[in-house]
């Protein structure tokens, strides 16, 4: 019997402790730590001509309790170039991160760049689209041979 209640007691003390708060949950999980909070994780160029405006803005701001600490921003492609901020972002505050598409490629384009913070959740994901229509050609203007060249 003594035997039983070892093993029920010792089982019943397990349960308890694997179901206590674990030591390295982040604090962001538990209402606490960085939260980045976008206005949008999409910007769509729209239709652009040739050579536009290479640049788009995504506003964020760190919504948490924390520092939020962005360590990496990578573009899906060499076209797709990202900018952020280096220094930590305090709570309350906001923030910008840049990117820039290579307007000189012609066609329609869906691209990503991909963040890395210290949130709980490290990454997260924004997406730019668009279409990018050639530059119309300059008319050619015939050559005028009035005047040259008919001797008089």
């Amino acid at each position: 019997m003594k035997k039983i209640f070892s093993i029920l007691a010792t089982v019943a003390f397990l349960a308890t402790y694997s179901f206590a708060q674990d030591a390295t949950t982040p604090a962001s999980s538990n209402g606490g730590g960085p939260v980045m909070t976008f206005e949008t994780t999409e910007v769509d160029y729209g239709e652009i001509l040739q050579g536009a405006d290479p640049l788009r803005v995504f506003k964020f701001k760190n919504t948490g309790d924390e520092p939020l600490i962005i360590s990496k921003a990578k573009g899906s492609c060499g076209c797709t170039v990202p900018s952020y901020p280096k220094e930590p972002i305090l709570p309350g505050e906001s923030a910008n991160i840049e990117v820039r598409y290579d307007t000189n490629r012609i066609g329609p384009f869906q691209k990503t760049v991909t963040l890395t913070t210290n949130e709980s959740t490290p990454d997260h994901t924004l997406k730019i689209k668009g279409k990018v229509n050639a530059k119309p050609s300059e008319d050619s203007v015939p050559a005028s041979t009035q005047g040259f060249g008919n001797g008089n």
